[in-house]
């Protein structure tokens, strides 16, 4: 598979996981946020939490899931990711009360999104 289409795969993913947060009655802050040498795919605001969200896709051929492909090594990547946008926008925030991290597989089946959507997952 080339960048190009992972890119673009993960572009629209990340699209229709912000859509349906906004369905949600979740506020997107920011997509493809950078701090540094890290990023995170989006960020988000439940009332008083902040979420950080790490979005992961896979075709339906692919031989691992969407959310076995969040390595060890990137679950550390998003926490740093998250812990300098704390430290640097949110600690004293009085409107946060905490940051949350969560992770989201978009899989296709007949052209059609499937989320799957876990709160709190590292």
């Amino acid at each position: 598979m080339s960048d190009v289409t992972t890119k673009s795969r993960g572009d629209a993913a990340e699209e229709v996981v912000a859509t349906w947060l906004e369905s949600q009655g979740i506020q997107i802050v920011a997509r493809n946020l950078r701090l540094g040498k890290y990023e995170i795919d989006i960020v988000a605001r439940e009332e008083r939490l902040v979420l950080v969200i790490e979005v992961r896709t896979r075709s339906a051929r692919s031989w691992t899931s969407a959310f076995s492909s969040i390595s060890p090594s990137k679950r550390a990547r998003v926490r740093r990711a998250g812990s300098r946008l704390w430290d640097r926008r949110y600690r004293n925030d009085s409107t946060v009360d905490r940051l949350r991290y969560d992770a989201v597989s978009v899989t296709y089946e007949h052209g059609i999104a499937k989320i799957e959507y876990i709160r709190a997952a590292f």
